[in-house]
Order: structure tokens, then C-alpha cells, then sequence
């Protein structure tokens, strides 16, 4: 076997069966399209169903494979459902990307209860749910490999984001606590950071703020390698963690930020 097919096989997820939240767009999209370029079965997840369907299509086009699952991951009860079908239609989960979630702007004043409860619900208890239901399968299957969507400010504070700092916060040990309590299991569990990524969420967070959106996103750009992410630049990260590259690496907080916490 040659060095190029040996390191190619490092990488191939072929035959592996993916699952990922909030795919229909931006980073979920992004990361399912990569997935599938590396050989997994994408399951994509997400509410949105003309896009989760859009996004079907586009990977089918690059020449995957892929299904789309309506799921709110709040529901335990839509969790464990669609899990279900999952396991009906493959009969295996090799990967959970936990990616699902949303961006508030708000400081702890402003901030509404309803709000607060929102912003804990899809960010965190949304892995708790679905992590829930599929862990038992991986468990079956002898291995498996988790990663979540924390945020650069999952480890750092930000400004007039007190209920998505705390959900971030949570997401990276949480993290930490699922990889100890799993590793018996071949269950690796990781979490990524990311910094600005150009996404809707992104765009939005300049609609929340009021701010213009063109300065917004030249202000985000201000970090040492001058610009905001795409959705590639962390579908990439989630290969690593997902492929037989990261086979001794579990607990694991990755920071993709073009440098911006440093």
C-alpha cells in the first residue's frame, strides 16, 4: 500500500454514517457537504425542511449521499424518533455532529426568560437530547465519534451575549464530562470552537446589534489572519475529529478563530 493511499485512508469516512444538526445551512451545511465528500452517509438534521431538501440535492450533486431528517432538537421525543429512522434506514451512527444552535445578542437585563430558556434549550440541551438517543447505538457499535459546536466565547466572555457565553460555556465542558464518562466505550467525544464564520447567524447578529452590517463584518475580520471563516474552514476541523486522524484524541477543545483569541 502507498504513503498517499495510506494517508487517504486515514481521512475516508467511507461507509460511515453521519449525523449532523442544523444542516440546512452555514456551518451544519458546509460540514455535511465535506463529510460526504470523505465517503459518510450525511443525516441531516434540522427544522428547515425546502432547505434541509436544498441541501440534499447539492451533496448529491458533488456526488454523495445524503437524507434529510425534519428534527427539533429541543424534542426528546423528535430526538429519539428520528434517531430511530436513522437506525431503520442505516442500521448504524458512526458520527454526531452536534451543530445546531443560535446567536442572541442580549445582556443579562435585556435578556427575557423566554430568551434565556431558548437560547439553553438549542445550544445545550439539544446535545444532551440527541447525544442521549445515540450514544446507546455507538455503544452497540463498538465505537463512535462525537463532536460539538462550542464558540470562542464558550471560553472567553463576550459583550451583550450573556445567555449564548453561558451555552457555549456548558457545550465545552459538557464536552469534557461525556468524553471521561464514554471513553470506555471507544466513544470519542471533542468540541469545536469557532470564531466569526461567514453564516447567516453571522450576518444577523449585525441586524440584532443594530450596527451596520458591511462594518460589522470588516470588524470581525480583525484578527491575525485578517478574515471572517467560511463554513469550510470548520467542516474541515469536524473531518479531523470524525476520521481515524484523531483516533487518540477525545476531550478535546479545538480552537478555529483565525487567530482571533489569541
Amino acid at each position: 500500500m502507498s504513503i498517499k493511499t495510506r494517508i487517504l485512508n486515514l481521512v475516508s469516512l467511507e461507509g460511515k454514517i453521519a449525523i449532523i444538526t442544523g444542516a440546512a445551512s452555514g456551518i451544519g451545511l458546509g460540514t455535511a457537504k465535506r463529510l460526504a465528500e470523505a465517503g459518510a452517509c450525511a443525516a441531516l438534521f434540522d427544522i428547515d425542511e425546502s432547505g434541509g431538501e436544498k441541501a440534499v440535492m447539492e451533496i448529491k450533486n458533488l456526488g454523495g449521499v445524503a437524507k434529510f431528517y425534519r428534527c427539533d432538537v429541543t424534542s426528546s421525543t423528535d430526538c429519539k424518533k428520528v434517531t430511530e429512522d436513522v437506525m431503520q434506514d442505516f442500521n448504524r451512527i458512526d458520527i454526531l455532529f452536534n451543530n445546531a444552535g443560535i446567536v442572541l445578542r442580549k445582556n443579562i437585563i435585556d435578556l427575557s426568560e423566554e430568551e434565556w430558556d431558548r437560547v439553553l434549550k438549542i445550544n445545550l440541551k439539544a446535545i444532551y437530547l440527541l447525544s442521549h438517543h445515540v450514544i446507546p447505538h455507538m455503544i452497540k457499535n463498538g465505537r463512535g465519534s462525537i463532536i460539538n459546536t462550542g464558540s470562542g466565547w464558550g471560553l472567553k466572555g463576550g459583550p451583550n451575549a450573556a445567555a449564548y457565553c453561558a451555552s457555549k460555556g456548558g457545550v465545552v465542558n459538557l464536552t469534557r464530562a461525556m468524553a471521561i464518562d464514554h471513553g470506555k466505550d471507544n466513544i470519542r467525544v471533542n468540541c469545536i470552537c469557532p470564531g466569526d464564520i461567514d453564516t447567516p447567524l453571522l450576518h444577523g447578529e449585525a441586524a440584532q446589534l443594530g450596527e451596520d452590517e458591511a462594518k460589522f463584518l470588516e470588524e470581525a475580520a480583525d484578527r491575525p489572519l485578517g478574515r471572517v471563516g467560511v463554513p469550510e474552514d470548520i467542516a474541515n476541523a469536524v473531518l479531523y475529529f470524525a476520521s481515524d486522524m484523531s483516533s487518540w484524541v477525545t476531550g478535546s477543545v479545538l480552537v478555529v478563530d483565525g487567530g482571533g483569541l489569541a
